[in-house]
């Protein structure tokens, strides 16, 4: 408990810091974000606010994690590493996306196919690592299940690698990209990834306390590392606050693709190595939401040849469009981001209690 709280802690402070000096580093260089024309028309005064701070969330919670346990005295675990590289794996194609995207003064960065690429290397290296008997704990266990499931493995299934692989990988694919379309407006990704990341936390926590590797029984959880899993959850959630101080509106800077991409990753990974799949769903309802409004945008103009469903999307800037002020779109996306996780953690524990 000692390194959850001093990463969270830590990372809280780092992004404090270290996010003011991002936006006067970034302002010196010009690395401004480029505004979409066809946008809302209030977000034409942010061209030009600093972006790529995704890079201080990425830095602060993996320095704040390696600390915390260094500190305490334990030893980073497989499922830790594996999710760092996730994090650190997918930032890094975001910051390729945002520096060009910079760099060449054009809305859109990296093409959508290298895009893709780097999306699903880091995914299914991820992924196969997750599954190899090589990263087998003392009991057996590999960082992730070999099921898909909703709150804990169903001990009489088995998939084969190659179809767990793939599903791994579109959630990786699937959550980076939901996360990336949320980041929209000020705060508005920041603040429901700070609940998010929060939950798996507690689940973290909640999983190691009722550990098969410690308490052997019929509720309890056939997981690896909960414990170091959930020193990262308290990082990045940690990050994600601290950040918030400055994105939130008027926003002093931006996550970029660089902080989107990450943090939907590590979502999916959280998800993939607490045999959480379908429970994510739930528990970042916010961010399916918005990802459907995209979906169903794109369905409809096709099938009427010309049509739209809502005015603008995702669906944050179809109330924007409706006149909704900024500050008041954000807000409620923030509560029903929350009555989501709570609903999440309400099913989780349920389970529990209920023993089925």
């Amino acid at each position: 408990m000692r390194a959850i709280l001093l990463a969270g802690g830590l990372s809280l402070i780092l992004t404090l810091v270290g996010t003011r000096y991002a936006i006067r580093v970034l302002a010196k260089h010009g690395y401004g974000q480029l505004i979409r024309d066809d946008g809302p028309t209030t977000h034409h005064t942010k061209r030009g606010t600093p972006t790529m701070g995704g890079l201080v969330i990425v830095l602060a919670s993996v320095l704040a994690y390696f600390l915390a346990t260094f500190v305490t005295g334990n030893t980073p675990s497989a499922s830790a590493m594996l999710l760092i590289f996730l994090f650190v794996g997918l930032g890094t194609v975001g910051f390729l996306d945002d520096y060009i995207k910079i760099s060449r003064q054009r809305s859109l960065g990296l093409r959508s196919r290298a895009k893709f690429i780097g999306q699903t290397f880091v995914a299914l290296v991820f992924g196969w690592l997750a599954l190899s008997p090589w990263l087998e704990d003392f009991r057996g266990q590999t960082p992730a299940g070999h099921a898909i499931s909703f709150i804990r493995d169903p001990r009489d299934l088995t998939l084969p690698v190659i179809v767990l692989v793939l599903f791994i990988w579109l959630m990786i694919a699937g959550s980076s990209n939901a996360v990336n379309l949320t980041d929209g407006l000020d705060g508005l990704a920041a603040g429901a990834s700070v609940m998010t990341f929060g939950a798996y936390t507690i689940v973290n926590i909640w999983q190691n306390n009722q550990w098969c590797g410690r308490a052997a029984g019929p509720k309890c959880y056939e997981v690896r590392d909960p414990l170091d899993l959930a020193v990262v959850a308290a990082a990045i959630t940690g990050a994600c606050f601290g950040f918030l101080w400055w994105n939130a509106s008027p926003a002093k800077i931006f996550m970029g693709d660089t902080g989107s991409l990450a943090l939907g990753g590590a979502l999916a990974g959280f998800a993939v190595l607490t045999r959480t799949e379908f429970l994510l769903a739930l528990l970042g309802g916010l961010f399916v939401i918005q990802t459907l409004s995209v979906i169903l945008q794109v369905g409809f103009f096709k099938a009427t040849k010309g049509r739209r469903l809502f005015r603008m999307a995702p669906l944050h800037h179809h109330f924007e469009m409706l006149g909704w002020e900024e500050i008041t779109v954000v807000i409620r996306f923030w509560l029903i981001a929350g009555i989501f996780v709570a609903a999440g953690l309400g099913v989780f524990y349920g389970e529990w209690v209920a023993g089925v």
